[in-house]
């Protein structure tokens, strides 16, 4: 059965995008040189437009593979859902609950981290971060976060769409240059919010992994509100000290294979590959989970002299 034809014609969302958000990196850059409000270097950006571009590329030449899957599962659909105002209600709330368990398996499981960590590995946080994304998401199989909700019966297309307009929204967010912003921080994500994911700071690792909603890390315990009196610290835990775009694209999968290739059994291979990143079979390297686990402790009170006499 062929999926149900929209009511209206969807555009090119991202594309038709693209001018504002080259409007709007203009208008940042101008702000940030008068007022000193945020950071940028141009080296840094030239690579995250770089990366931006080779994602669009990659998307042209695999991004049919996704959508073919898209289509593929749905003609085993469990209910046949059309184009009305309450399903496309419920889709959105879908596509961003399935966008925030895609992103936190993308932080818990190396695999998926490969493709993602290119998101994070620039040092400064400005609208061009927002354009540093992944060459490898549809060979890395990201694409399989959405396929349950062309299995209930979203419509593809409606899927795509709601996709498609959760990562423009999510553009706007990547600045220092706006603050709190009061209620609206209740329920949808913000600049704020998304600094904290974006931080390498120990306090908050592996938080804030909303699209649009803030709510489902609400609901899942994993919103960490940001402190003012801790300035966020961005990139990844072992920074890349490069700005050439291959190695910013492939070092972990190249990282990936180097420990796959010296692993001595199988289970160090599952380690390797589906652990969470930084995982090594003696427990050497440094994990997310260990990095919060030595600031807790440090941040820990002395026990009193009552209980060390004990």
């Amino acid at each position: 059965m062929t999926p149900p034809t929209a009511p209206f014609e969807i555009p090119p969302i991202i594309t038709y995008a693209v001018p504002g958000f080259v409007l709007l990196i203009i208008i940042e850059m101008i702000f940030v040189k008068l007022t000193r409000k945020g950071r940028y270097d141009y080296r840094d950006s030239a690579t995250s437009l770089a990366m931006g571009f080779g994602n669009r590329v990659f998307g042209i030449m695999f991004g049919g593979l996704a959508v073919l899957a898209y289509f593929a599962v749905y003609e085993f659909r469990l209910f046949n859902l059309g184009w009305t105002w309450p399903v496309m209600v419920a889709c959105f709330f879908a596509e961003d609950l399935a966008y925030y368990w895609f992103h936190r398996i993308a932080h818990e499981r190396r695999f998926f981290w490969a493709s993602h960590i290119v998101h994070h590995s620039s040092q400064h946080y400005n609208l061009t971060t927002a354009l540093r994304q992944t060459w490898t998401g549809t060979l890395g199989l990201t694409f399989i976060f959405w396929l349950p909700l062309v299995y209930i019966g979203f419509p593809p297309l409606m899927v795509l769409m709601f996709s498609s307009i959760s990562l423009v929204y999510q553009f706007w967010i990547h600045t220092e240059t706006i603050g709190r912003m009061g209620p609206f921080e209740w329920l949808f994500n913000t600049p704020s919010h998304h600094r904290v994911h974006h931080a390498t700071n120990p306090k908050y690792l592996d938080a804030n992994y909303a699209g649009v909603l803030i709510i489902w890390d609400r609901m899942f315990g994993s919103f960490v509100a940001e402190d003012d009196a801790e300035r966020p610290h961005y990139g990844i835990v072992s920074q890349l000290g490069t700005f050439n775009p291959f190695r910013v694209a492939f070092h972990e999968w190249l990282g990936i294979w180097r420990d796959v290739a010296s692993a001595k059994n199988l289970s160090h291979v599952f380690g390797y590959v589906f652990g969470p990143p930084g995982w090594s079979p003696d427990g050497s390297r440094k994990t997310s989970a260990s990095i919060k686990a030595d600031w807790a402790a440090r941040r820990a009170p002395p026990p009193s002299s009552a209980v060390a006499a004990e």
